[in-house]
This record gives C-alpha cells, structure tokens and sequence, in this order.
C-alpha cells in the first residue's frame, strides 16, 4: 500500500473500497471482543468459515469479526446485514442452519431471537432490542460495524475524514476553539473540560509535548475503555493525532494495562496501518505535520490510572504519583507539557470535528455534554456497555435499557465512579446521570463503572470490600492512604463479623476525613468515598450490625445461620446429599436437621432446597431451637400438622 499523501488522495482511496462493497451483499457480524471470546466467538467465526465454504458461498458472503457488540449477557452474538438479523448467544452447532436457513433462504430462526421478557415477543432487527433501542450510542456503535484489524472498514465509515479537516482547512487554534466549545469533559473520572486542559498545554513553554492516552482501566466490573481500543482503535488514533495537532505535540503515547492483550494486539496493528496509509508518522497527508504513538504496557496497578504515577511509569520508574504543584499538562510526562485523556475522550473528539461542536451539545445536560459508556454489571438483566445521552436518569439505565433485577428482587443501590465512587440509593433513582449530579449524590462518574445491587447486597459488606480492594492497591507512599486506608478495612471488617463496637463509626468519620485532606493523590482522597457514600445512604445497617449484631440483608456469613423449618421439610434428601461439611441430620422419611457446629454456612442447602419447599431459611443471628425430638423426627403430614 502506498501512503496517502493529500485529502484528495484519501477521497479518491475512500471511494474505491466503497465501490468494492455491495451494500446487498450478505455480511454476517459477529461479535469477537473479550467478553465474547470468553463464550466462544472463535469457534462460532471458525465453523462460520467453514460453513460458508463448505455450501459454496465464499464469494457471495462476508463474514466480518468485529469488536464487542455491547450486549455481553447475550454473546456470542452475530447479525446479519443488510437485513440487521440478531441472533444471540449462537453456538457452533447453529452454525449450518443459520447459513443454510437465513443466508440461503432469507428465513428467520426465531430461537435465535432476542425474546421480549414483558411481551413474549420475539424481535427481529438489533436496533429494536431494549437493550439497544433505548441507547444514544454516538460513539460505540460503529464498534459492530468495524473490523479492528482492517483499517478499509474504518475509512469506509469516513474514517480519518476528521484529522483531513482538521490538517487541510482548520488552524490549530480553530481546533481547539471547537473543542473548547463542544464543552467535552475528560470521560476518564475527573471531569475535567478537554479544551482547557488541551489549552494549558498548547500555552505552556517549549516545544517538546507530549498526548497520551490512558487506558489503564482498572476499576472492578469496567471494560468500557478496553472495548473501544479493542473494537475501534483507529478513532483513538484519529482523535489523539487531532489533539496533537491542536497543541503543538509530535510524540504520543497508549498506556494499556498487560491485563488487556486483544486491545494491545488490535491497537498496535491499527498504529502499523495507520502509519503505513500516511495518517502517523512524518509529512502526514503531505501537510508536513508529523506525529509518531507509541505502546506502553502497564504492569496492572490500580494507582497508575493516576495521572501523575502513570507519567511516572511512562517514564520507566516506579508507578507512583507525585505532587500537583503544577499540573501536568504545564509539567508532566519527563517535565514537558503532557495532556492526557482516556480513551472515550479521544473517541470522541473526531466526532466533534466532523459534526461541529453545536451538534455534540444537543446531547446532555447543562453542564455534561454527550453521551456517556457505562459498564452495567451486577445484579441486573442485562449486563453489557450502554452509552447514554448525559442526563438520562438511573431508572431508565436500569429498567428500560437493563431490563430491572432478576428473580423478582428489589433494588437496593447503584455504584458508580469505582473503588473512589460512591453508593446511590433507591430514592435516588430518578437522579440525571452527570458529571456535578452524581458528586452531589456522593458519588461521582469515574470511568463509568456500574454496579447494580439488590436486596441480598450488605452495603457495610460493600463499604468494605472496595476499601480492601483500595487498601491492596494503594502505592503506600503516603501516610494517610497507606496507614488509614488499611486501619479502615480493619474495622469495616470486624463490624461484617459482628465484633463492632460504639465509636466504630465515628473512627471511620475521622479516618476518611484524614485521607480526603492529606492523602497525596486524587486517589487517596476519594479512597473513603465507598464508606462515606454507604454510611450517608444506609447508617441503619451499620447500627444494626454494631449494636444488633445482625445484618439485615442476611449477607455478612458471621452473623447469619442456616436452619430448616420442620414444617415445611419434604424429607428429599437433597440437601443431605449436597451438603459439603456433612453437618445435615435425617434420613429418608425423617425431617433434616443442621449441625450448627458442623455448619461452615456455605449457603449451599439454601441453594439446592426446592423452592416449592422453601424448607431452608437464612435467619439472623441463633437459628431457633429444632421442636421435634430425634425420635419423633419424622414427616408429617399438613392434615396431622394442624
């Protein structure tokens, strides 16, 4: 391939791989991101392959592996164009009839088919889903369209039309002014305006400076950040050469966590095509800009999402932050001005050049511009990444688009913003989902994490679990985090296990106050933000646990015991039978009794009691006392009973 060398040139590529596509052909999608992978997309495009072989269709059938379709409750998933077929969780052996079926005799296999769990209705087409019909997905929705690793397919979506704008008719002052304009606020925790940051850097002394991407996403249950760099890593590229420009930077660089190894393999092959195409590298689209990116793996540690201690890895040194007295994007990466964004930041400013920063303002709030990624995991329906205009409410991320909690159980609370976020409750649900909306609550956006719990959630259990996470990671230089983040998650500990006591909570007040004002990083100080939002929220399970010593979601294992009802017992057996510490006395015919020295409440009678008997309870606290002797200990009968 030979490097582009004008817009006219690039045009000109455009329109001949356009005129190669029939937009009647057939062109079966499928799914291939992580989570996918992980279900068997691999085998499902393998026997794809050769099916579509096998039956002589070759030439007439496009099999396209994309990146992470969002649904990943429902992967494998695969969707045939033009006629946008949806089929969810396919399996090898579906393979032949899909081809044979809907390729070849254009008929729909409705097992196949997303099922209406309200309506019992099944859809055809992804776009009328729930799950998608209710998203805004300006960003992510070219993700099921695109071949990561074919950079023909990015630029038959108008790929790089946005960095030809920008280097052909805009000075870099009048990309930044649109920038500036969009309101674009970093997607990456803090919130702050890009343009701004962009700006202190373009004005800051010196010509060496630096852009970089952040995509060392490690916040629990989040993946929004690796699925883009995995599934569309050409728009970070474009974006990132665009805010290059914009400040005066020739030398950027990708720091992704080694935990990611599709996003690294996908992003180093786009950079290889972009540079060989003429988009990196030098005289790019012959306007005489140059501009290289370079890899960085991270080594996995949660602290180095920091600006600060990620710059500091960069530079090949322990991953540690350092002091803010001047901001890094003045004095950042090796002392030279550095902006750097996450990587839905970056996805998003090729949009902006492209549509003008009025259109992106249509979508959001007064203050948060756009749409939002969020991973929605849990306790919820339908797990996946949603991307959402800001300001749409919790409920309707939730209900409409997550479809609500299984198993008929109730909402307790949403956690947003990571390990650093915070806990919103039930009341809270009609609030906007925004940048200042979500501080205010106690929480904030973070990365855009989002962990659905219901009624079985202990929230002090949850309090303490990302403080444990927080007390793991922390880098330990300062005193604060180190010390106050680990004397916090003993408390919080001894409180799950019922050996709380008066003063507990009030020591955790003063604990967090500490770290909010002395911690060293951004990261110490929102460290106490589980406990701070969960204690805000829910202080009446924390008195419960310390003055009750119980925990009313029967969920911390210390305070908990299991029992069987002798009323409600149908002598089966099976829990007999499943019990691993052998602590369930009966037999056949006899009512079951647990050993409660024997008892290590493993939960696993509750599990695999029929719930047509519903004869196991999880109780607070003592289990009452078994009323029938051994002897007498035998079943009766509902017409004895009474």
């Amino acid at each position: 391939m030979s490097r582009i060398n004008s817009p006219a040139e690039l045009e000109k590529f455009r329109q001949g791989i356009l005129s190669k596509r029939d937009p009647n052909k057939p062109c079966i999608t499928l799914c291939s991101g992580s989570a996918c992978h992980a279900t068997g997309s691999g085998e499902v495009a393998e026997s794809l392959e050769e099916e579509i072989k096998k039956q002589g269709l070759s030439a007439e059938v496009d099999i396209r592996r994309t990146g992470c379709h969002g649904f990943c409750e429902r992967g494998p998933i695969i969707v045939i164009h033009p006629e946008e077929i949806c089929y969810l969780q396919i399996e090898p052996k579906d393979v032949p009839e899909i081809v044979s079926q809907t390729i070849k005799e254009k008929q729909v296999i409705e097992r196949l088919l997303y099922t209406d769990p309200s309506t019992k209705e099944k859809i055809i087409h992804e776009s009328e889903i729930p799950f998608y019909k209710h998203q805004e997905r300006l960003v992510f929705g070219s993700n099921g369209n695109i071949d990561p690793k074919s950079i023909d397919d990015y630029l038959a979506l108008d790929g790089y039309s946005a960095l030809t704008k920008v280097l052909s008719r805009m000075t870099s002052e009048q990309v930044l002014e649109e920038v500036k304009k969009s309101n674009l606020r970093g997607r990456g925790g803090g919130g702050f305006p890009a343009g701004r940051k962009w700006e202190g850097s373009r004005n800051a002394p010196g010509e060496i400076k630096y852009v970089i991407v952040n995509a060392d996403e490690g916040d629990p249950g989040a993946y929004m950040d690796r699925s883009l760099l995995e599934g569309n890593p050409h728009s970070i590229l474009e974006g990132l050469t665009i805010g290059a420009y914009a400040i005066g930077s020739h030398e950027g660089y990708i720091y992704v966590r080694q935990e990611y190894p599709l996003a690294v393999e996908n992003v180093t092959i786009a950079i290889k095509q972009a540079e060989e195409h003429g988009f990196l590298g030098k005289n790019i689209l012959g306007t005489g800009f140059d501009f290289t990116v370079k890899v960085h793996q991270g080594a996995g540690a949660f602290v180095c999402g920091e600006s600060t201690a990620l710059m500091t890895a960069l530079e090949g040194r322990a991953g540690e932050p350092r002091p803010k007295y001047i901001r890094s994007n003045v004095k950042g990466l090796w002392d030279k001005p550095s902006v750097l964004n996450n990587v839905e930041t970056w996805a998003n400013v090729p949009l902006i050049i492209n549509k003008g920063a009025d259109w992106f303002t249509q979508f959001g709030t007064e203050k948060s511009k756009g749409t939002k990624i969020f991973s929605l995991v849990g306790k919820i329906t339908n797990t996946g990444l949603v991307e959402v205009p800001m300001g749409t409410t919790l409920k309707d991320i939730i209900y409409k688009i997550g479809g609500g909690i299984p198993g008929g159980k109730r909402f307790k609370a949403v956690q947003t913003g990571g390990p650093s976020g915070g806990c919103i409750p039930e009341e809270l649900l009609d609030l906007e989902v925004g940048f200042d909306e979500l501080t205010k609550a106690g929480s904030m956006m973070g990365s855009g994490g989002m962990i659905v719990m219901d009624e079985d959630t202990c929230m002090v259990d949850v309090a303490r679990y990302f403080i444990d996470f927080l007390t793991d990671e922390s880098c330990g230089k300062c005193v604060p985090c180190r010390e106050g983040l680990r004397q916090m998650h003993k408390i919080l500990t001894n409180i799950t296990k019922g050996k709380g006591k008066e003063g507990d909570i009030e020591l955790l007040g003063e604990l967090s106050e500490t770290a909010k004002e002395a911690a060293l990083c951004a990261l110490g100080k929102s460290a106490p933000n589980p406990f701070l939002s969960t204690l805000r929220y829910f202080r009446d399970e924390y008195e419960a646990h310390i003055k009750e010593k119980r925990c009313p979601a029967l969920s911390c294992k210390e305070l908990i015991a299991y029992h069987i009802d002798p009323y409600k017992c149908k002598a089966c057996m099976i829990c007999l039978r499943k019990c691993p510490s052998e602590a369930i006395v009966g037999g056949k015919k006899k009512l079951h009794v647990i050993d409660q020295e024997k008892c290590t409440k493993c939960g696993t009678c509750f599990e695999v009691c029929p719930p047509r008997f519903g004869a196991v309870q999880k109780i607070s606290g003592e289990p009452v006392p078994d009323p029938i002797p051994e002897e007498e200990r035998i079943i009766i009968r509902k017409s004895k009973e009474k």
